[in-house]
């Protein structure tokens, strides 16, 4: 195995590995800002609480979606390596 390929194995590797990273970190922010503006829109108008809870459990959902969407392609560029 040359010294060339066994590099682009271990940058493929890293890079994996600091995607997934940047993936969590960017899924917890954008649930956490999610969360916080959704309970600050109930404590300003109570009584559309439930209309905003089913608001902001969609978008959360969506969020997830696109965090494991990215994780997936972090792991299949880590095995392929």
């Amino acid at each position: 195995m040359s010294l060339g390929l066994l590099l682009d194995i271990s940058y493929a590797i890293m890079g994996a590995g600091i995607g997934a990273g940047l993936v969590a970190i960017g899924a917890g922010i954008g649930v956490g800002r999610i969360g916080g503006s959704a309970m600050e829109a109930m404590a300003r108008q109570p009584e559309a609480a439930n209309k905003i809870q089913g608001s902001m459990l969609v978008i959360a959902a969506l969020v997830e979606v696109a965090a494991l969407f990215a994780l997936v392609i972090c792991f299949l560029i880590s095995n392929k390596a």
